[in-house]
């Protein structure tokens, strides 16, 4: 494993070297192979698509969301391998912020803020930027398969002043940061269950969405602000912040209505740019576990 990881370096090292033009084109290459490659994969996409959208999609459109996943992903892929050693300035070139005096009010009064977000768009930009430009956050990482990558990632993301914990054992982790007054970043689009999530209606169907966000916010009294990165040409992004949550009590009802208001912009925010989501995932797989069967 350490020698595959070794190779991994040196690819890195080599494409690290080429203009981001030429790097970009062999991952675009990457891509394509990829989806060429990923038969039961490429199901999994058009049975996503088709539950959450049900016939408001033609087959020409699921099929370039479908090819779009890939490209996306591996870029995505490049993008952290850029973040090793890009630098705020470089960040700053590429992306505009969106409804930010709503968190620079909240961080003037030293309040520390849950951010949420998805795999959606370029995920890994939006993080070091965010976290680079805005406020550092501290945030959650499942290491790797093979272990021997993990300090790759790390450094990546550390790189922009993001602290991350692994994802055994992390909430009391990001509960002390937030208890020091430090913003945290959770990605709250993944499967969920009863354990982890509430009941929440997502694209129309009753399914477990993580409830984390809320119930921090209910404990420390931390707004939630969902933070969510888009772009037309791969070129410009824009990092969008949405009004601020609240969680006032921290009951059930409390708890469900706002993790409800996370997943309603979340799904608006897929279902305005459906093809920047990560829809290679089982996303519904605890509650409708029929979808992936076969």
């Amino acid at each position: 494993m350490i020698v595959l990881y070794r190779l991994f370096l040196l690819f890195d090292w080599g494409i690290m070297k080429l203009p981001h033009k030429m790097r970009k084109g062999i991952f675009t290459v990457l891509a394509t192979l990829a989806h060429l490659l990923a038969g039961s994969r490429n199901r999994i996409i058009q049975n996503n698509l088709t539950f959450a959208f049900g016939n408001t999609l033609n087959e020409e459109q699921k099929k370039e969301i479908e090819i779009y996943c890939y490209r996306n992903l591996l870029l995505n892929f490049l993008q952290t391998m850029e973040n090793r050693r890009n630098t705020p300035e470089e960040l700053a070139q590429r992306v505009t912020f969106k409804n930010r005096d709503v968190v620079d009010e909240l961080l003037a009064q030293g309040r520390g803020i849950i951010f949420v977000s998805a795999h959606l768009g370029n995920w890994e930009l939006g993080g070091a930027a965010l976290s680079s430009l805005i406020t550092p956050v501290s945030s959650i990482y499942k290491g790797f398969s093979n272990a021997a990558f993990d300090p790759y990632l790390l450094q990546a993301r550390t790189n922009h002043r993001m602290e991350l914990a692994e994802k055994n054992g992390a909430l009391k982790h990001i509960a002390k940061a937030l208890r020091n007054g430090r913003s945290i970043l959770l990605m709250i689009d993944q499967a969920s269950n009863e354990r982890y999530g509430v009941k929440t209606t997502f694209f129309g169907h009753e399914t477990y969405h993580s409830s984390t966000a809320s119930g921090l916010s209910a404990k420390f009294s931390a707004p939630i602000i969902g933070v969510y990165i888009t772009s037309v040409d791969e070129r410009h992004y824009t990092i969008s912040f949405e009004n601020p949550i609240t969680v006032e009590r921290n009951d059930e009802t409390s708890i469900i209505d706002a993790t409800q208001q996370q997943v309603n912009a979340l799904e608006k925010t897929i279902r305005d740019h459906p093809k920047l989501w990560f829809w290679c995932h089982k996303r519904w797989k605890g509650e409708f576990p029929a979808i992936y069967a076969g």
